[in-house]
């Protein structure tokens, strides 16, 4: 479908043109009409299908007949869990309001100083992006005006949730009309966030544009089990040197992770820049830029830092570190396979974390199959896969053969170390490294004698 058959505003068709958009995606073609009638929406929509350009569209196709006449109160009130997503949604309204005379928007986010954001909400601001906890700070100070609000769009609407804005959100709701339109997209309708929606919506139109079960279809995924920490280092410096690799998105558990490890593979050679929580608005700016322009080629961040994150060229997400839920692994490889690309995720697993895994595997609804690099496969056997009942692993990647299943009894023959080849073997776009040397038997009785 054409963006012209969508009922837009002249001076948003014109800004779509200019910006090279074609076709509107299906998200962007069930929810743009619905939203133009007035309707409040529920939408649940995978990362990198459009929805942005779905919730800002119909809000900016009101604003294009009135901007510019309002006083300094709020007209479109856009709430994200994190700054960087927030910017990335105040660039998209800028970029799709461009032909609008007159717009103004303004970015209400922690992390900035306050300086340039009370000069912006001193003046009329047609569309202001925030994040919860800074608009507080405002509303607090009685520095914005909500009563003027006539549509509220949460974005990500589970994850604020999930961050624990729940009571932000309520309080910033009420400062709002209720004659406002609320337009929320969310992974998920469940637990809190319907109970929120109860609360806050009128009638809702739900749109679920895929299933969990359905997403990240283009995304080919891998596990690979890890003996100990240095283990999973040597695997994570053989996949970064795959010639298939353009850009890498790391994942950890901590800031102090992420630190670590980025030092580490600036060490081992690569361009590495943390991305974390405890970085300013500035730094995390930079970051972000340098891996958008090529000069960073892998990104090691924390979930929260990487909420957002919009880069087409990153090919590859790695969990180096496996996420606590597993709502936030579909967010992490959704980080790469955007715009309809494919891409490859992978995951490092060492062999007490297994059941991680399994939980992920449940939540998605397929198991993740279990792939091995020549040379450094773990000790350990690996499980077999799929975890869930029923359920077929993706297929398996880098167009190598599964291996055969050894026969019963070979691994205990062959003694400690030997496995049945239960996993799939990951082929990489150069040399294999050599295996770890081991010490000769001779070498360990003479050391015996030696202590004696």
């Amino acid at each position: 479908m054409s963006f012209e058959a969508l009922g837009l505003a002249a001076p948003l068709l014109a800004a779509i043109s200019r910006a090279g958009f074609k076709q509107a995606t299906a998200v962007q073609q069930q929810a743009v009409p619905a939203a133009l009638q007035g309707q409040d929406l529920m939408v649940s929509a995978q990362t990198g299908s459009g929805k942005t350009a779905a919730f800002m569209l119909p809000a900016l196709h009101r604003l294009s007949q009135q901007a510019g006449k309002g006083g300094r109160g709020v007209q479109v009130l856009v709430l994200t869990p994190t700054r960087e997503l927030a910017m990335q949604v105040s660039e998209a309204a800028s970029l799709l309001g461009s032909q609008i005379k007159g717009l103004r928007t303004a970015t209400v986010v922690g992390g900035m100083p306050y300086g340039a954001q009370l000069k912006a909400l001193s003046q009329r601001v047609d569309v202001l992006v925030a994040t919860p906890g800074r608009l507080m700070d405002h509303l607090q100070s009685k520095r914005v005006d909500l009563s003027t609000v006539h549509t509220l769009i949460l974005d990500e609407a589970d994850r604020m949730l999930d961050m624990g804005f729940i009571d932000d959100i309520k309080t910033i709701v009420a400062r709002t009309p209720a004659q406002r339109q609320t337009l929320l997209f969310s992974a998920t309708f469940d637990g809190s966030v319907a109970k929120l929606a109860e609360t806050m919506m009128r009638d809702p139109v739900r749109i679920q544009i895929s299933a969990p079960k359905e997403r990240h279809a283009q995304i080919e995924q891998h596990v690979f089990y890890a003996d100990s920490k240095e283990h999973k280092l040597q695997l994570l410096d053989h996949m970064l040197r795959d010639a298939k690799m353009d850009q890498a998105i790391v994942f950890t558990a901590t800031k102090r992770g992420a630190d670590d490890l980025a030092d580490v593979l600036n060490e081992q050679g690569f361009h590495a820049q943390a991305l974390h929580g405890d970085m300013n608005q500035r730094q995390r700016t930079r970051a972000l830029t340098a891996m958008q322009r090529g000069r960073v080629r892998v990104l090691v961040a924390t979930d929260v830092a990487a909420r957002g994150i919009d880069v087409q060229t990153i090919s590859h997400a790695i969990n180096f570190d496996l996420p606590m839920q597993a709502e936030d692994y579909v967010h992490r490889i959704g980080r790469t396979g955007r715009a309809g690309r494919q891409g490859t995720a992978i995951t490092l697993c060492e062999h007490r974390d297994r059941f991680k895994v399994r939980r992920i595997e449940q939540f998605i609804g397929h198991g993740i199959a279990a792939s091995e690099i020549a040379g450094l496969e773990p000790k350990r056997v690996a499980p077999k896969t799929p975890h869930v009942k029923n359920a077929k692993p993706r297929r398996p990647g880098f167009g190598a053969k599964a291996s055969t299943s050894a026969k019963p009894g070979a691994a205990a023959k062959a003694g400690f170390g030997a496995k049945p080849r239960t996993a799939k073997p990951y082929t990489a776009g150069h040399a294999k490294p050599a295996r770890p040397t081991t010490r000769s038997r001779t070498d360990s009785s003479e050391r015996r004698r030696a202590r004696a």
